[in-house]
């Protein structure tokens, strides 16, 4: 099967209708409600219309709630065995949609990744692009064999925040340099004008 690069970060809607059948594809509707949305029944949703063979990827119950925190990772064998439940296999193509924001797509990409899916894309223009373009919706839920999924987390796709606020640090410093380093020649390009004024006087 001719990929696109295989592990590209997206696909569009026109490579994924023409490959949607095939074997080694499995596609993940990870749709979420943002902030503000939380009336929004997203389980019910996707059972009202999804891209066909789509399983729902729910990531509020794929969090880890032992945590006060929200939407941390769940434990890898706590995670692999909600995607083997799923069907979903970890040695296929993965593509991963949502409503076309890229709220949740990237967050459910992230998480797979994290767990050791090597092959995952994102569906660029998600449902509503595969809307636009008049593709077919299936309704109700998408019942798939166990799959084949062992979690094996990557530890340097997590950090800690003092981590990245090191590294915003380090960049910003970066980025300063070149704008303090003009600001330095030009002072030193005044005191050496004011220097050579000093020693050559204009009568």
């Amino acid at each position: 099967m001719e990929m696109p690069m295989s592990t590209t970060w997206f696909v569009g809607a026109d490579w994924l209708a023409e490959h949607i059948d095939d074997p080694e594809i499995q596609i993940i509707d990870a749709r979420m409600a943002s902030p503000g949305q939380e009336d929004r029944n997203v389980a019910q949703e996707y059972l009202n219309g999804h891209i066909p063979g789509a399983v729902f990827f729910d990531i509020e119950a794929l969090s880890d709630h032992t945590s006060p925190l929200p939407h941390m990772l769940p434990r890898p064998e706590t995670f692999a065995v909600a995607m083997r439940e799923l069907g979903v296999n970890q040695d296929k193509h993965l593509i991963v949609y949502d409503e076309g924001n890229l709220f949740s797509a990237p967050r459910a990409w992230w998480m797979l990744r994290t767990f050791g899916v090597e092959k995952v894309s994102i569906l660029g223009g998600g449902l509503a692009g595969w809307q636009r373009d008049d593709l077919l919706l299936e309704e109700g839920a998408v019942e798939l064999p166990e799959g084949e999924f062992n979690a094996a987390f990557n530890p340097e796709a997590v950090v800690k925040v003092t981590d990245v606020l090191l590294a915003s640090h380090k960049i910003r410093r970066k980025l300063l340099m070149p704008a303090r380093l003009h600001v330095l020649t030009q002072k030193l390009m005044n005191l050496a004008q004011v220097y050579v004024a000093d020693i050559f006087p204009v009568h």
